[in-house]
Protein backbone atom coordinates (compact mmCIF):
# COMPACT_ATOMS: atom_id res chain seq x y z
CA UNK A 1 0.00 0.00 0.00
CA UNK A 2 1.36 3.47 -0.98
CA UNK A 3 1.69 6.50 1.30
CA UNK A 4 -1.35 8.12 -0.40
CA UNK A 5 -3.58 5.19 0.55
CA UNK A 6 -2.49 5.29 4.18
CA UNK A 7 -2.73 9.04 4.66
CA UNK A 8 -4.20 10.58 7.81
CA UNK A 9 -6.46 13.63 7.41
CA UNK A 10 -7.49 16.07 10.12
CA UNK A 11 -10.76 17.99 9.52
CA UNK A 12 -11.15 21.16 11.62
CA UNK A 13 -14.46 23.09 11.87
CA UNK A 14 -16.58 24.44 14.69
CA UNK A 15 -19.77 23.30 12.94
CA UNK A 16 -20.56 19.62 13.43
CA UNK A 17 -22.67 19.46 10.26
CA UNK A 18 -19.65 20.58 8.17
CA UNK A 19 -17.49 17.88 9.70
CA UNK A 20 -20.20 15.29 9.06
CA UNK A 21 -20.51 16.47 5.47
CA UNK A 22 -16.76 16.15 4.92
CA UNK A 23 -16.68 12.67 6.50
CA UNK A 24 -19.52 11.62 4.20
CA UNK A 25 -17.70 12.86 1.11
CA UNK A 26 -14.50 10.97 2.08
CA UNK A 27 -16.05 7.80 3.50
CA UNK A 28 -15.07 5.72 0.44
CA UNK A 29 -11.55 7.11 0.26
CA UNK A 30 -8.68 5.13 1.80
CA UNK A 31 -7.88 7.73 4.44
CA UNK A 32 -7.87 7.77 8.21
CA UNK A 33 -10.17 10.66 9.20
CA UNK A 34 -9.71 12.67 12.40
CA UNK A 35 -11.76 15.71 13.44
CA UNK A 36 -11.34 18.73 15.70
CA UNK A 37 -13.85 21.48 16.61
CA UNK A 38 -11.28 24.25 17.15
CA UNK A 39 -7.64 25.20 16.64
CA UNK A 40 -6.39 24.17 20.08
CA UNK A 41 -7.91 20.73 19.75
CA UNK A 42 -6.34 20.40 16.29
CA UNK A 43 -2.86 21.34 17.58
CA UNK A 44 -3.21 18.82 20.40
CA UNK A 45 -3.98 16.00 17.93
CA UNK A 46 -1.07 17.02 15.71
CA UNK A 47 1.27 16.77 18.69
CA UNK A 48 0.05 13.24 19.48
CA UNK A 49 0.35 11.56 16.06
CA UNK A 50 1.61 12.23 12.53
CA UNK A 51 -0.95 13.81 10.24
CA UNK A 52 -0.47 14.20 6.52
CA UNK A 53 -3.08 16.82 5.63
CA UNK A 54 -5.24 19.35 7.53
CA UNK A 55 -8.43 20.85 6.09
CA UNK A 56 -9.54 23.79 8.20
CA UNK A 57 -12.43 26.19 8.02
CA UNK A 58 -11.39 29.83 7.82
CA UNK A 59 -13.89 31.23 10.34
CA UNK A 60 -13.78 29.66 13.78
CA UNK A 61 -14.16 31.21 17.26
CA UNK A 62 -10.93 31.81 19.11
CA UNK A 63 -8.17 30.74 16.73
CA UNK A 64 -9.19 31.24 13.11
CA UNK A 65 -8.20 28.90 10.30
CA UNK A 66 -5.43 31.11 8.88
CA UNK A 67 -3.72 31.34 12.29
CA UNK A 68 -4.02 27.58 12.84
CA UNK A 69 -2.49 26.78 9.47
CA UNK A 70 0.33 29.28 10.09
CA UNK A 71 1.18 27.54 13.39
CA UNK A 72 1.03 24.14 11.72
CA UNK A 73 3.43 25.41 9.05
CA UNK A 74 5.86 26.53 11.73
CA UNK A 75 5.78 23.29 13.75
CA UNK A 76 4.98 20.66 11.13
CA UNK A 77 6.02 22.08 7.76
CA UNK A 78 5.60 18.71 5.99
CA UNK A 79 1.91 18.58 6.86
CA UNK A 80 -0.19 19.82 3.91
CA UNK A 81 -2.70 22.57 4.57
CA UNK A 82 -6.01 23.35 2.79
CA UNK A 83 -8.30 26.26 3.74
CA UNK A 84 -12.09 26.17 3.38
CA UNK A 85 -13.24 29.74 2.87
CA UNK A 86 -16.33 31.66 1.88
CA UNK A 87 -16.48 34.48 -0.70
CA UNK A 88 -16.36 37.10 2.01
CA UNK A 89 -13.21 35.67 3.69
CA UNK A 90 -10.68 37.22 1.32
CA UNK A 91 -8.55 38.55 4.18
CA UNK A 92 -8.33 35.15 5.86
CA UNK A 93 -7.41 33.59 2.55
CA UNK A 94 -4.59 36.04 1.96
CA UNK A 95 -3.33 35.53 5.51
CA UNK A 96 -3.41 31.75 5.09
CA UNK A 97 -1.49 32.00 1.84
CA UNK A 98 1.13 34.38 3.18
CA UNK A 99 1.60 33.02 6.71
CA UNK A 100 0.36 29.46 6.51
CA UNK A 101 1.72 28.83 2.99
CA UNK A 102 -1.32 26.67 2.26
CA UNK A 103 -1.37 24.14 -0.56
CA UNK A 104 -4.86 25.22 -1.79
CA UNK A 105 -7.94 27.06 -0.67
CA UNK A 106 -11.40 25.80 -1.54
CA UNK A 107 -14.43 28.06 -1.60
CA UNK A 108 -17.74 27.30 0.02
CA UNK A 109 -19.92 25.72 -1.08
CA UNK A 110 -17.49 23.19 -2.60
CA UNK A 111 -17.89 20.63 -5.30
CA UNK A 112 -17.54 17.15 -3.82
CA UNK A 113 -15.64 15.71 -6.78
CA UNK A 114 -13.37 18.72 -6.92
CA UNK A 115 -12.63 18.40 -3.19
CA UNK A 116 -11.76 14.70 -3.53
CA UNK A 117 -9.55 15.51 -6.52
CA UNK A 118 -7.75 18.33 -4.70
CA UNK A 119 -7.05 16.02 -1.73
CA UNK A 120 -5.71 13.29 -4.03
CA UNK A 121 -3.49 15.77 -5.85
CA UNK A 122 -2.25 17.22 -2.56
CA UNK A 123 -1.33 13.79 -1.20
CA UNK A 124 0.29 12.80 -4.49
CA UNK A 125 2.34 16.00 -4.38
CA UNK A 126 3.25 15.27 -0.77
CA UNK A 127 4.28 11.75 -1.69
CA UNK A 128 6.48 12.98 -4.55
CA UNK A 129 8.07 15.62 -2.30
CA UNK A 130 8.81 13.06 0.37
CA UNK A 131 10.31 10.73 -2.25
CA UNK A 132 12.37 13.58 -3.64
CA UNK A 133 13.66 14.42 -0.17
CA UNK A 134 14.39 10.74 0.48
CA UNK A 135 16.35 10.50 -2.76
CA UNK A 136 18.19 13.72 -1.95
CA UNK A 137 19.17 12.34 1.46
CA UNK A 138 20.21 9.04 -0.13
CA UNK A 139 22.23 10.89 -2.77
CA UNK A 140 23.86 13.02 -0.11
CA UNK A 141 24.75 9.94 1.97
CA UNK A 142 26.10 8.14 -1.09
CA UNK A 143 28.14 11.20 -2.07
CA UNK A 144 29.59 11.34 1.43
CA UNK A 145 30.38 7.62 1.34
CA UNK A 146 31.97 8.05 -2.09
CA UNK A 147 34.09 10.94 -0.88
CA UNK A 148 35.23 8.90 2.13
CA UNK A 149 35.91 5.93 -0.13
CA UNK A 150 37.93 8.07 -2.53
CA UNK A 151 39.85 9.54 0.37
CA UNK A 152 40.80 6.09 1.66
CA UNK A 153 40.85 4.15 -1.63
CA UNK A 154 44.57 4.50 -2.24
CA UNK A 155 45.42 3.34 1.27
CA UNK A 156 42.94 0.47 1.01
CA UNK A 157 44.49 -0.57 -2.30
CA UNK A 158 47.95 -0.50 -0.69
CA UNK A 159 46.68 -2.49 2.28
CA UNK A 160 44.98 -5.05 0.05
CA UNK A 161 48.04 -5.32 -2.18
CA UNK A 162 50.17 -5.89 0.91
CA UNK A 163 47.78 -8.62 2.10
CA UNK A 164 47.87 -10.33 -1.29
CA UNK A 165 51.68 -10.11 -1.38
CA UNK A 166 51.91 -11.62 2.09
CA UNK A 167 49.60 -14.44 1.01
CA UNK A 168 51.66 -15.03 -2.14
CA UNK A 169 54.88 -15.03 -0.08
CA UNK A 170 53.38 -17.57 2.31
CA UNK A 171 52.32 -19.79 -0.59
CA UNK A 172 55.77 -19.51 -2.16
CA UNK A 173 57.36 -20.41 1.17
CA UNK A 174 55.02 -23.37 1.63
CA UNK A 175 55.72 -24.58 -1.91
CA UNK A 176 59.47 -24.19 -1.41
CA UNK A 177 59.25 -26.15 1.83
CA UNK A 178 57.25 -28.84 0.05
CA UNK A 179 59.87 -29.09 -2.71
CA UNK A 180 62.63 -29.20 -0.11
CA UNK A 181 60.74 -31.94 1.73
CA UNK A 182 60.57 -34.03 -1.42
CA UNK A 183 64.29 -33.58 -2.00
CA UNK A 184 65.04 -34.53 1.60
CA UNK A 185 62.77 -37.55 1.34
CA UNK A 186 64.52 -38.78 -1.81
CA UNK A 187 67.93 -38.51 -0.16
CA UNK A 188 66.69 -40.37 2.92
CA UNK A 189 65.30 -43.06 0.66
CA UNK A 190 68.63 -43.24 -1.19
CA UNK A 191 70.27 -44.08 2.14
CA UNK A 192 67.85 -47.00 2.43
CA UNK A 193 68.88 -48.13 -1.06
CA UNK A 194 72.49 -48.13 0.07
CA UNK A 195 71.71 -50.65 2.79
CA UNK A 196 71.47 -53.30 0.06
CA UNK A 197 75.07 -52.63 -1.01
CA UNK A 198 78.47 -53.07 0.61
CA UNK A 199 79.90 -49.84 1.93
CA UNK A 200 82.47 -49.54 -0.87
CA UNK A 201 79.67 -49.78 -3.49
CA UNK A 202 77.30 -47.16 -2.04
CA UNK A 203 77.32 -44.55 -4.78
CA UNK A 204 74.26 -42.30 -4.35
CA UNK A 205 75.82 -39.65 -2.11
CA UNK A 206 78.79 -39.19 -4.48
CA UNK A 207 76.54 -38.96 -7.53
CA UNK A 208 74.36 -36.37 -5.78
CA UNK A 209 77.43 -34.30 -4.84
CA UNK A 210 78.72 -34.35 -8.43
CA UNK A 211 75.49 -33.27 -10.12
CA UNK A 212 74.93 -30.56 -7.51
CA UNK A 213 78.45 -29.23 -8.00
CA UNK A 214 77.89 -29.10 -11.76
CA UNK A 215 74.49 -27.42 -11.35
CA UNK A 216 75.90 -24.81 -8.95
CA UNK A 217 78.96 -24.02 -11.05
CA UNK A 218 77.03 -23.71 -14.32
CA UNK A 219 74.08 -21.96 -12.62
CA UNK A 220 71.41 -24.36 -13.87
CA UNK A 221 67.85 -23.25 -13.14
CA UNK A 222 66.31 -24.26 -9.83
CA UNK A 223 63.80 -26.72 -11.28
CA UNK A 224 66.40 -28.68 -13.27
CA UNK A 225 68.83 -28.67 -10.32
CA UNK A 226 66.12 -30.09 -8.07
CA UNK A 227 65.21 -32.80 -10.59
CA UNK A 228 68.88 -33.69 -11.03
CA UNK A 229 69.38 -34.07 -7.27
CA UNK A 230 66.32 -36.30 -6.90
CA UNK A 231 67.27 -38.39 -9.94
CA UNK A 232 70.83 -38.78 -8.61
CA UNK A 233 69.47 -39.93 -5.25
CA UNK A 234 67.19 -42.57 -6.80
CA UNK A 235 68.85 -43.53 -10.08
CA UNK A 236 69.42 -47.15 -8.94
CA UNK A 237 65.96 -47.59 -7.41
CA UNK A 238 65.15 -50.17 -10.09
CA UNK A 239 67.87 -52.47 -8.69
CA UNK A 240 66.04 -53.05 -5.40
CA UNK A 241 64.50 -56.33 -6.62
CA UNK A 242 67.92 -57.81 -7.55
CA UNK A 243 69.55 -60.46 -5.41
CA UNK A 244 72.87 -59.72 -3.68
CA UNK A 245 74.89 -61.62 -6.26
CA UNK A 246 73.59 -59.50 -9.12
CA UNK A 247 73.94 -56.30 -7.12
CA UNK A 248 77.65 -56.92 -6.57
CA UNK A 249 78.53 -58.02 -10.11
CA UNK A 250 80.14 -55.38 -12.37
CA UNK A 251 78.00 -54.44 -15.36
CA UNK A 252 80.78 -55.51 -17.73
CA UNK A 253 80.79 -59.05 -16.28
CA UNK A 254 77.06 -59.82 -16.52
CA UNK A 255 75.78 -62.86 -18.42
CA UNK A 256 73.21 -62.51 -21.18
CA UNK A 257 70.11 -63.03 -19.02
CA UNK A 258 71.58 -60.86 -16.29
CA UNK A 259 72.33 -58.13 -18.82
CA UNK A 260 68.74 -58.18 -20.04
CA UNK A 261 67.55 -57.67 -16.49
CA UNK A 262 70.20 -55.00 -15.91
CA UNK A 263 68.97 -53.03 -18.92
CA UNK A 264 65.47 -52.85 -17.45
CA UNK A 265 66.42 -51.18 -14.17
CA UNK A 266 66.03 -47.56 -15.45
CA UNK A 267 62.49 -48.38 -16.65
CA UNK A 268 61.60 -50.06 -13.35
CA UNK A 269 62.89 -47.01 -11.47
CA UNK A 270 60.80 -44.67 -13.61
CA UNK A 271 57.66 -46.79 -13.15
CA UNK A 272 58.05 -46.77 -9.38
CA UNK A 273 58.21 -42.95 -9.31
CA UNK A 274 55.70 -41.90 -11.98
CA UNK A 275 52.73 -41.92 -9.59
CA UNK A 276 54.40 -39.15 -7.55
CA UNK A 277 53.78 -35.95 -9.51
CA UNK A 278 56.71 -33.92 -8.05
CA UNK A 279 59.07 -36.75 -9.08
CA UNK A 280 57.84 -37.29 -12.63
CA UNK A 281 60.51 -35.13 -14.29
CA UNK A 282 63.21 -36.78 -12.19
CA UNK A 283 61.75 -40.18 -13.14
CA UNK A 284 62.18 -39.34 -16.84
CA UNK A 285 65.85 -38.48 -16.23
CA UNK A 286 66.28 -41.85 -14.51
CA UNK A 287 64.69 -43.69 -17.44
CA UNK A 288 67.20 -42.29 -19.92
CA UNK A 289 70.39 -42.10 -17.84
CA UNK A 290 71.80 -45.22 -19.55
CA UNK A 291 71.24 -43.96 -23.10
CA UNK A 292 74.42 -43.47 -25.18
CA UNK A 293 75.40 -40.53 -27.34
CA UNK A 294 75.73 -42.88 -30.36
CA UNK A 295 72.20 -44.30 -29.85
CA UNK A 296 73.33 -47.75 -28.66
CA UNK A 297 72.23 -47.34 -25.05
CA UNK A 298 69.02 -48.44 -23.34
CA UNK A 299 66.10 -48.59 -22.88
CA UNK A 300 64.92 -46.48 -25.88
CA UNK A 301 68.11 -46.15 -27.99
CA UNK A 302 67.91 -42.37 -28.00
CA UNK A 303 70.90 -40.60 -29.48
CA UNK A 304 72.66 -37.28 -29.09
CA UNK A 305 70.34 -34.44 -28.09
CA UNK A 306 67.29 -36.68 -28.10
CA UNK A 307 68.60 -37.73 -24.69
CA UNK A 308 67.48 -35.25 -21.99
CA UNK A 309 70.34 -33.05 -20.79
CA UNK A 310 69.86 -34.17 -17.19
CA UNK A 311 70.12 -37.83 -18.22
CA UNK A 312 73.38 -37.15 -20.08
CA UNK A 313 74.84 -35.48 -16.99
CA UNK A 314 73.70 -38.23 -14.61
CA UNK A 315 75.25 -40.89 -16.86
CA UNK A 316 78.61 -39.13 -16.64
CA UNK A 317 78.37 -38.88 -12.84
CA UNK A 318 77.15 -42.48 -12.40
CA UNK A 319 79.80 -43.96 -14.68
CA UNK A 320 82.56 -41.90 -13.05
CA UNK A 321 81.61 -43.10 -9.57
CA UNK A 322 80.81 -46.70 -10.51
CA UNK A 323 84.13 -47.07 -12.37
CA UNK A 324 85.87 -46.29 -9.09
CA UNK A 325 83.61 -48.63 -7.09
CA UNK A 326 84.01 -51.67 -9.33
CA UNK A 327 80.37 -51.58 -10.43
CA UNK A 328 81.19 -50.88 -14.08
CA UNK A 329 84.35 -52.91 -14.75
CA UNK A 330 85.71 -55.90 -12.87
CA UNK A 331 88.63 -53.85 -11.57
CA UNK A 332 88.48 -50.63 -9.56
CA UNK A 333 89.83 -47.59 -11.39
CA UNK A 334 91.31 -44.67 -9.56
CA UNK A 335 89.94 -41.20 -10.10
CA UNK A 336 92.33 -40.23 -12.87
CA UNK A 337 91.88 -43.51 -14.72
CA UNK A 338 88.12 -43.08 -14.55
CA UNK A 339 88.36 -39.57 -16.01
CA UNK A 340 90.69 -40.78 -18.80
CA UNK A 341 88.27 -43.56 -19.72
CA UNK A 342 85.34 -41.15 -19.77
CA UNK A 343 87.31 -38.77 -21.97
CA UNK A 344 88.16 -41.66 -24.32
CA UNK A 345 84.47 -42.38 -24.92
CA UNK A 346 83.38 -38.77 -25.41
CA UNK A 347 81.28 -38.71 -28.58
CA UNK A 348 80.49 -42.43 -28.26
CA UNK A 349 79.01 -42.97 -24.82
CA UNK A 350 78.90 -39.34 -23.74
CA UNK A 351 77.93 -35.90 -25.01
CA UNK A 352 81.39 -34.58 -26.04
CA UNK A 353 80.83 -30.97 -24.98
CA UNK A 354 79.21 -31.95 -21.68
CA UNK A 355 81.97 -34.50 -21.13
CA UNK A 356 84.64 -31.82 -21.44
CA UNK A 357 82.87 -29.57 -18.92
CA UNK A 358 82.37 -32.49 -16.55
CA UNK A 359 86.04 -33.52 -16.65
CA UNK A 360 87.06 -29.91 -16.12
CA UNK A 361 84.80 -29.75 -13.06
CA UNK A 362 86.23 -32.95 -11.60
CA UNK A 363 89.90 -32.08 -12.17
CA UNK A 364 90.16 -28.33 -11.64
CA UNK A 365 87.05 -26.82 -10.08
CA UNK A 366 85.94 -29.48 -7.62
CA UNK A 367 88.74 -32.04 -7.38
CA UNK A 368 87.74 -33.22 -3.90
CA UNK A 369 84.26 -34.30 -4.97
CA UNK A 370 83.27 -37.93 -5.26
CA UNK A 371 85.74 -40.40 -3.83
CA UNK A 372 88.39 -37.72 -3.27
CA UNK A 373 90.73 -38.16 -0.33
CA UNK A 374 90.68 -35.05 1.89
CA UNK A 375 94.41 -35.58 2.53
CA UNK A 376 95.13 -34.92 -1.17
CA UNK A 377 95.38 -31.51 -2.84
CA UNK A 378 95.43 -30.67 -6.57
CA UNK A 379 98.30 -28.46 -7.77
CA UNK A 380 99.40 -27.24 -11.17
CA UNK A 381 103.04 -27.67 -12.20
CA UNK A 382 104.02 -24.05 -11.30
CA UNK A 383 103.07 -24.68 -7.64
CA UNK A 384 105.08 -27.88 -7.23
CA UNK A 385 108.11 -27.96 -4.95
CA UNK A 386 110.81 -30.60 -4.52
CA UNK A 387 109.99 -33.26 -1.95
CA UNK A 388 106.26 -33.44 -2.70
CA UNK A 389 104.83 -36.96 -3.11
CA UNK A 390 102.46 -37.84 -5.95
CA UNK A 391 99.15 -39.24 -4.63
CA UNK A 392 97.85 -40.51 -7.99
CA UNK A 393 99.25 -41.65 -11.29
CA UNK A 394 99.90 -38.85 -13.75
CA UNK A 395 98.88 -39.55 -17.36
CA UNK A 396 99.56 -37.55 -20.48
CA UNK A 397 96.67 -36.36 -22.63
CA UNK A 398 97.16 -39.39 -24.90
CA UNK A 399 96.88 -41.75 -21.92
CA UNK A 400 100.61 -42.44 -21.52
CA UNK A 401 101.71 -42.89 -17.91
CA UNK A 402 104.12 -40.10 -16.98
CA UNK A 403 104.64 -40.61 -13.25
CA UNK A 404 103.60 -43.32 -10.81
CA UNK A 405 101.63 -42.75 -7.63
CA UNK A 406 104.06 -42.37 -4.68
CA UNK A 407 106.77 -40.72 -6.77
CA UNK A 408 108.74 -38.05 -4.85
CA UNK A 409 109.21 -34.96 -6.97
CA UNK A 410 112.59 -33.42 -7.57
CA UNK A 411 113.52 -30.12 -9.14
CA UNK A 412 114.61 -31.98 -12.28
CA UNK A 413 111.26 -33.80 -12.59
CA UNK A 414 109.31 -30.58 -12.03
CA UNK A 415 111.29 -28.75 -14.73
CA UNK A 416 110.75 -31.65 -17.14
CA UNK A 417 107.00 -31.56 -16.51
CA UNK A 418 106.87 -27.83 -17.20
CA UNK A 419 108.84 -28.30 -20.42
CA UNK A 420 106.58 -31.21 -21.45
CA UNK A 421 103.50 -29.04 -20.90
CA UNK A 422 104.95 -26.36 -23.17
CA UNK A 423 105.86 -28.87 -25.86
CA UNK A 424 102.46 -30.56 -25.80
CA UNK A 425 100.56 -27.27 -25.34
CA UNK A 426 98.67 -28.89 -22.47
CA UNK A 427 98.05 -28.38 -18.79
CA UNK A 428 98.48 -30.92 -15.99
CA UNK A 429 97.09 -31.03 -12.51
CA UNK A 430 98.98 -33.27 -10.09
CA UNK A 431 97.38 -34.75 -6.99
CA UNK A 432 99.78 -34.37 -4.11
CA UNK A 433 99.70 -35.63 -0.54
CA UNK A 434 99.36 -32.77 1.91
CA UNK A 435 102.75 -31.96 3.51
CA UNK A 436 101.97 -33.43 6.95
CA UNK A 437 100.68 -36.63 5.36
CA UNK A 438 103.70 -36.84 3.08
CA UNK A 439 106.07 -36.37 6.03
CA UNK A 440 104.37 -39.16 7.95
CA UNK A 441 104.58 -41.45 4.94
CA UNK A 442 108.30 -40.71 4.54
CA UNK A 443 108.96 -41.35 8.24
CA UNK A 444 107.13 -44.66 8.04
CA UNK A 445 109.13 -45.56 4.95
CA UNK A 446 112.42 -44.71 6.70
CA UNK A 447 111.40 -46.63 9.81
Amino acid sequence: MSEQHSATLLLVDDEENILNSLRRILRHEPYQILTASDGDQALQQLSQQPIDLVISDARMPGMDGATLLARIHQRWPDCLRILLTGHTDIGATIKAINQGQIYRYIGKPWDDDELRLVIRQALAFQHSERERERLERLTHEQNQNLQELNATLEQRVRDRTSELQQTADMLDLAFAELKHSYMTATEVFSLLLNQRLPKDKQTNAQVIALVRAYADYHKLDEGLSRDLSMAAALYNLGKLSWDDRLLNRPADALYREERQRYQLYPVVGENLLMTLEPLQDAALLIRHHQERWDGRGFPDHLKEREIPFGSRLIKLAVDFIELQCGLFLERHLNRDEALLLIKKYAGTLYDPQLCERFINLCTHMAPDLAMADTSIVPLDTRRLTPGMILARNLHAANGMLLLNEGKQLTRLLIDKLIAFEAAEDSHYTLFIHKPEVATTSQQEHVG
